[in-house]
C-alpha cells in the first residue's frame, strides 16, 4: 500500500457541531462532523481518502492507494485490496465508508472486474460494522465539481480547493477516493441529505 505525501493529519480532531447565531443568541445546530473513508475501487490500484468534517468545513486526514502485486492472481489481488482497506479502517476509525459505484458504460469485462474490487471494499466496511454508502461516478463528480461530466483533472482541482490543499492529491486514484468521501459529506450528511433521501436515491 502506498500513502500520499500528506500522510496522517491529527486524526483525533473534529469540526464543531454548532455555531453561534449573528445576534449572539442560542447557537444554531449545523451538520455533525463526520469522518468518511472514501474508496475508488480498482484492481491495479484502489484509491482512498479519509476526510473529516461537514458541508463547508472539511479537511483531509489521510489518503493513498492500495496497490496489489502485479503478478498476483485475481483472487490474490482482491484479498490484498480487502486487507489493505481493513488496515486503513482499523487505523483511522471512520464513521462510514463511501464507495464509488461501477460505471456500466465501460467495457463489460472491465465493469465486471471493477465490480469485484467494489465488492471487497463493501465487505471491508461491513466487516467493521460501518455505515456503507455507494454513489455513482457521475453523482460524485456533480457533488464535488458541479457537473457529472467532469474530468479527472477537474475533480482533483476541486478536491484541492475544497480541502484547502496546496496541490491535488495524487495519484488520481487517491483524489477520486477523497472525492467519494467529500460527496458523502456534501450530499449525505448536510442539508441536501434529506432531499436526496426524499427522491429515493
Amino acid at each position: 500500500m502506498r500513502s500520499s505525501p500528506w500522510g496522517r493529519i491529527d486524526p483525533d480532531a473534529s469540526a464543531p457541531d454548532s455555531e453561534g447565531s449573528r445576534d449572539g443568541g442560542t447557537p444554531r445546530p449545523v451538520a455533525l462532523s463526520v469522518r468518511v473513508l472514501g474508496v475508488d475501487p480498482g484492481l491495479a490500484a484502489t484509491g482512498f481518502g479519509v476526510v473529516q468534517g461537514r458541508p463547508g468545513s472539511s479537511r483531509l486526514l489521510e489518503c493513498g492507494i492500495v496497490r496489489p502485486r502485479r503478478d498476483a492472481s485475481l483472487a490474490e489481488r482482491l484479498l490484498e485490496i480487502h486487507e489493505g482497506l481493513l488496515e486503513v479502517i482499523d487505523r483511522v476509525a471512520p464513521d462510514c465508508l463511501a464507495v464509488e459505484g461501477v460505471f456500466y458504460r465501460e467495457n463489460p469485462r472491465t465493469a465486471v472486474l471493477l465490480a469485484h474490487a467494489r465488492g471487497v471494499a463493501l465487505l471491508a466496511g461491513a466487516r467493521r460494522g460501518l455505515l456503507v454508502v455507494e454513489y455513482p461516478p457521475a453523482e460524485i463528480k456533480k457533488a464535488v465539481v458541479g457537473t457529472g461530466r467532469a474530468t479527472k483533472d477537474q475533480v482533483g482541482w476541486m478536491v484541492q480547493k475544497l480541502l484547502g490543499l496546496s496541490e491535488p492529491p495524487h495519484p488520481a486514484d487517491a483524489a477520486d477516493g477523497c472525492a467519494a468521501a467529500l460527496c458523502h459529506i456534501l450530499i449525505g450528511t448536510g442539508p441536501l441529505a434529506a432531499r436526496r433521501a426524499g427522491r429515493g436515491a
